[in-house]
């Protein structure tokens, strides 16, 4: 590793001018310097200015804002002296940015081989225009993109959002970049996938000795990319250390805190939110920015700031009690969840659903053309009132599709779907009552696009008490603020714009908008994947109290495993729109599984450096299931042969429901786990 930074930050102050005319820092005196070959993660609740950082690397400031003092160098050269054209020919070359939204960084209107082309013509010279398509082949190859063919060919909308998001870093590394700046760069990712993304960049940074800079809410991710570890709160870096001594045995409280906050996949139990929020920007007070909110804290926390030390692990440390913090226990008390007591009455029950996006036109019947295979297939599930299940499985698995069918937002090509006594509900949403619209509501994974920026948040909650309750007035205004209250926010909160809320704050009152409903069933879709481990959390705990107090049904869509096993009493695990393995949470977590649930739950990350997830050699994910077999048979590392080929795996059927599809009997199934386990 080289002695010099590619990035060296140092000192460096940005703000804005609030409306007194007073200066707001936004970040204060941040020194950082990142070497070839080094990855640093960068860790913090929402709000702690990691973005922030990470864009002023490449010279870059949102709206407002400016710089206070300091400086910011690429390879030497100060990049805010640098002019616009002189910072063209490094942004998205020699410094590559992959964003945390790759919806926004992906033009609508070009195909993603057109994008891909152009980023190759402006940032890699090397390569002469004629092999354009094959790289670019090649670069969705790398980030495990299936058929690279058909994906180049498609717009970014035909994609999943965690294929977008690959996309994305396949663009960054066109330019063949020095240094890279990642911003959750995986946070769109199901579990295999980020895991060998990771895999790729880690690959990818020691064969080009490249320097990387990793901005996440994830710790399980830091712990699998980064060798040091800065945190930070309030605009200030206030532990920066090794990534083993930072996350196991921090001397600073609030990532000690924040590493009891993680759900963790060997531990049912809720864990329970950080007290308190941080500061707005500008509102640290006089002495340690953390102290309102930090368990160790002193008088002379609060009279002035502690100043950045070495502290025995090798790392800077900004607090008074840095030794303390060593030894104390920041446990905030995890608990058990509410869990369903079966009393036969059932919520929701999907009886052999089957959904497309495709559908043959008039013409093509008539030319004898086959219908295209399913997305989803042979779905047959009943959900008790009062349950939750987590439906689980990678990106393209059909768990949103699923939803959006529950919803009425896209007709099953078969099947029924019922809601408790509901005969047949109808399958789309314009010709179900008012009734039916309110029994089942949905949570969006990103609050941000799925609330009106241009309505204040008593418009928000008011829709649906006008629509479903016919509330005017007082009492319009009394039922909002209950909600609120319900959701932990205060009645303050009713005359500000969603703009005007951090993305927790944001996410509690979409939560609240649902419940306006008074509905029996939620659909919960990725709700906790865009927030940082405080505040989902916060958020975790908000939805467990609702289903105990209001006896609600989930359906919960998410890519974290250790969410779901926490939240969940049933889980369904889909491979390619088909059902492999549901049951009660402990046997599908437990020691017999189907081949593929084995393989999503060996790639989770954990906050633990030397704890690395198990990856499938050759693990290439397909676009569409196969026509006859098994649906896992291309990538089972168990396959027996002819007949996951050729026959449909049949049902196997072990204590309380729990059912595994495979051909594998389940005594061999449980025999091979123990083996694994053992040999581990």
């Amino acid at each position: 590793m080289s002695d010099t930074p590619i990035i060296d930050i140092q000192n460096l102050s940005i703000g804005f001018t609030g409306r007194s005319g007073a200066t707001l820092p936004v970040l204060r005196d941040v020194s950082l310097s990142i070497r070839a070959g080094e990855s640093i993660g960068l860790v913090g609740e929402s709000g702690s200015g990691k973005s922030t950082l990470a864009l002023a690397a490449m010279g870059f400031l949102k709206g407002g804002l400016r710089k206070l003092s300091g400086r910011v160098c690429f390879r030497g050269d100060d990049m805010f002296a640098r002019s616009r054209d002189e910072l063209e020919t490094i942004r998205g070359g020699r410094l590559g940015l992959i964003p945390q939204n790759s919806g926004q960084a992906l033009t609508p209107t070009m195909r993603i081989g057109t994008q891909l082309k152009e980023a190759l013509r402006l940032h890699c010279l090397s390569v002469p225009t004629e092999q354009h398509q094959e790289v670019a082949h090649n670069l969705l190859a790398q980030v495990r993109l299936p058929d690279p063919n058909v994906i180049l060919q498609r717009f970014p909308h035909e994609l999943s959002g965690g294929q977008q998001q690959r996309v994305a870093i396949a663009m960054a590394l066109a330019g063949e970049p020095e240094a890279l700046l990642l911003d959750e760069p995986t946070t769109g990712l199901d579990v295999t996938t980020q895991a060998h993304i990771l895999q790729l960049l880690n690959d990818l940074a020691a064969e080009r000795n490249m320097a990387m800079l990793y901005v996440s809410h994830d710790l399980g991710v830091i712990a699998r990319s980064c060798a040091r570890v800065a945190v930070m709160y309030a605009g200030q870096i206030v532990l920066d250390g090794p990534a083993t001594e930072v996350l196991r045995t921090p001397s600073h409280p609030y990532p000690k805190g924040l590493l009891a906050s993680i759900p963790r996949l060997g531990d049912r139990r809720l864990p329970v939110a950080l007290e308190g929020r941080p500061p707005p920007p500008g509102g640290d007070g006089e002495g340690c920015a953390y102290a309102p909110r930090c368990p160790l804290a002193e008088v002379r926390c609060s009279e002035a700031p502690p100043h950045p030390v070495p502290d025995s692990l090798g790392g800077i440390v900004r607090c008074f009690r840095a030794a303390d913090t060593l030894h104390a226990s920041m446990d905030h008390g995890r608990h058990e969840p509410v869990h369903h007591s079966p009393d036969g009455q059932p919520a929701l029950s999907l009886k052999d659903i089957s959904l497309s996006y495709r559908s043959l036109g008039l013409i093509d019947r008539m030319r004898g053309v086959s219908e295209p295979v399913p997305t989803v297939d042979d779905i047959d599930l009943t959900i008790a009132r009062g349950e939750t299940l987590g439906l689980v499985g990678e990106s393209g698995s059909g768990k949103s599709t699923i939803l959006k069918a529950i919803a009425g937002l896209l007709p099953p090509r078969a099947g029924n779907i019922c809601v408790a006594d509901e005969i047949n509900l109808p399958p789309v949403v314009e010709k179900r009552t008012p009734e039916q619209l309110r029994r089942i509501q949905m949570i969006f994974q990103n609050p941000d696009e799925s609330l009106n920026p241009r309505q204040t948040i008593a418009e928000i909650i008011a829709q649906p008490l006008r629509l479903y309750d016919r509330l005017d007035g007082q009492a319009l205004h009394d039922r909002s603020v209950a909600l609120l209250e319900t959701v932990r926010l205060s009645a303050h909160y009713m005359d500000r714009l969603p703009s005007q809320l951090s993305g927790g704050e944001k996410q509690r009152v979409a939560v609240a908008r649902a419940f306006a409903a008074e509905p029996e069933i939620v659909l919960c879709d990725e709700v906790t994947s865009a927030l940082d481990v405080s505040v989902q959390a916060a958020v975790l705990d908000l939805l467990n109290d609702l289903k105990c107090s209001q006896n609600t049904t989930y359906v919960f869509v998410s890519h974290d495993l250790a969410v779901v096993r926490a939240l969940s009493d049933r889980v369904a695990v889909l491979y390619q729109g088909r059902l492999c393995e549901y049951g009660p949470t402990e046997h599908v977590y437990g020691d017999v599984s189907h081949p593929y649930t084995d393989i999503l739950l060996g790639a989770v990350l954990e906050p633990d450096p030397d704890t690395a997830p198990k990856l499938c050699a050759e693990d290439v994910v397909e676009l569409s299931p196969p026509a006859l077999g098994c649906p896992f048979q291309r990538r089972c590392p168990r396959r027996l042969g002819a007949i996951c080929d050729q026959q449909v795996p049949p049902w196997q059927e072990g204590a309380d429901g729990h059912m595994i599809r495979c051909h594998i009997p389940r005594e061999e199934l449980c025999i091979d786990t123990q083996a694994q386990t053992a040999a581990e």
